[in-house]
């Protein structure tokens, strides 16, 4: 099958590539590289011949509808996004033209091209906004209230899904991605904490932790999550669907566990809380199971484990 992959130079999107490359699809992937990487993708692009193409382009160029419509691809996975939230909240204008015009570039191109289908990575770190104690861990049915530009530009994409379904038969599954971790994630880029904390642990440096440490976040290995892109490219149509584990796990008890790991006792270094930042996040995923035969595998114990392994490897 002729796939898609925007971001797919990316983190998550070069894991889904080499998940869809192993499974037989052909991939073309779409990106600008201001935050993926050509390494990601160097045991593709070693092993996939044909199979693999990459498009050097950003999604807010037009140029993008014409290369969909050129290409035709059956299954469109759209990963590209502005992912920082402080970014969102430094330049909302520029987060809104990358996330909410980038996206109207990819779902038209997606009906030139008579795609079967959109998966979309929406955020269920930030759709939701900050729900009360009691309604964690958050069910799709809550009411959608970013607190973040970030969050409010993927919510936007969301409802722009539901009119291409409705007007043009463009069917879709978005997926509300909980904390994603694993190798590849860049603790210089959008950054995810675990990725951070194993770089500074490694090259004993100084942790910085925001606020008091006690805030939580639902941490999901990148396996599990390309598993759950590929169900949603047959299953859970129209619906939206939260990727995670249903656990919360505080920033303190985050590094206290990767500190014992590595081997090292970590030293310290707390700041003010950053604006737009959730003090808790946890995502029910009964929809997923049901809708899509899904479930998180990886113990966040096993998945820190691989992830500091696979950065000690990149300090040799």
């Amino acid at each position: 099958m002729r796939t898609m992959v925007t971001g797919g130079a990316g983190f998550i999107g070069s894991n889904l590539v080499d998940r869809l490359l192993a499974e037989g699809h052909e991939v073309d992937v779409v990106d600008d590289f201001s935050t993926g990487s050509l390494t990601n993708l160097a045991d593709a692009r070693g092993s996939a011949g044909r199979a693999l193409t990459i498009h050097h382009l950003d999604i807010t160029a037009p140029a993008v509808v014409d290369l969909m419509a050129r290409r035709r691809p059956e299954l469109v996975f759209h990963l590209a996004a502005q992912a920082d939230v402080r970014v969102s909240v430094a330049r909302p204008a520029f987060d809104a033209e990358v996330n909410i015009i980038g996206s109207l570039h990819v779902l038209e191109g997606a009906r030139q091209a008579e795609s079967d289908r959109v998966i979309f990575a929406a955020s269920g770190g930030t759709l939701y906004g900050e729900p009360v104690p009691e309604d964690l861990p958050v069910r799709e049915a809550h009411p959608h209230q970013p607190l973040s530009p970030y969050g409010v530009s993927k919510k936007a994409v969301l409802d722009y899904l539901v009119a291409y379904r409705e007007l043009h038969s463009l069917e879709y599954c978005a997926l509300a991605l909980a904390n994603v971790y694993g190798p590849r994630q860049n603790p210089h880029g959008e950054a995810g904490v675990v990725a951070i904390f194993a770089d500074r642990l490694l090259r004993n440096e100084p942790i910085t932790v925001f606020g008091d440490g006690s805030q939580t976040r639902d941490f999901v290995y990148v396996d599990d999550v390309v598993d759950a892109f590929v169900r949603g490219a047959s299953r859970g149509g129209g619906l939206t669907c939260n990727i995670g584990t249903g656990s919360e796990t505080s920033v303190n008890e985050l590094y206290t566990t990767m500190a014992e790991q590595a081997g090292v006792e970590p030293s310290v270094v707390m700041e003010p809380l950053r604006p737009g930042e959730l003090l808790r996040s946890s995502l029910d995923i009964e929809r997923a199971s049901i809708q899509l035969g899904w479930r998180p595998w990886t113990q966040l114990a096993d998945g820190t484990r691989a992830v500091l392994e696979s950065v000690r490897h990149q300090h040799g």
